[in-house]
């Protein structure tokens, strides 16, 4: 799970890069708040790659899903982009686990 999961947050975290640079052209929101609060997820999502052992990681995920899908107000294309991304952590998520109960039959 560890490996597919880590993959999408690594992609999550340029997105938001991206997002922010569009953003700084097409919206209203000052350049520090844009990239404090993009910083932030940034950095959280590198964070969370490290941290996908532990409990409550996958619940910090989904928070993480729902805020990018939240960012949709200040960029409208990412309510897509959010969703699409929500998407593949579900599927990070759920075939991750399916493969690591694999493994683990396979030592066995």
């Amino acid at each position: 799970m560890r490996t597919l999961c880590s993959s999408t947050l690594i992609g999550e975290a340029l997105l938001i890069m991206f997002a922010a640079l569009v953003a700084m052209q097409l919206s209203d929101v000052s350049g520090a708040v844009l990239w404090t609060v993009s910083g932030v997820a940034m950095v959280l999502c590198i964070l969370l790659c490290g941290m996908l052992g532990r409990p409550g990681a996958v619940a910090v995920g989904w928070a993480l899903q729902l805020g990018l899908i939240a960012s949709g107000f200040v960029l409208p294309t990412m309510f897509v982009l959010g969703a699409v991304f929500a998407g593949l952590w579900w599927c990070s998520v759920h075939y991750g686990r399916k493969i690591d109960v694999i493994k683990a039959a396979r030592t066995a």
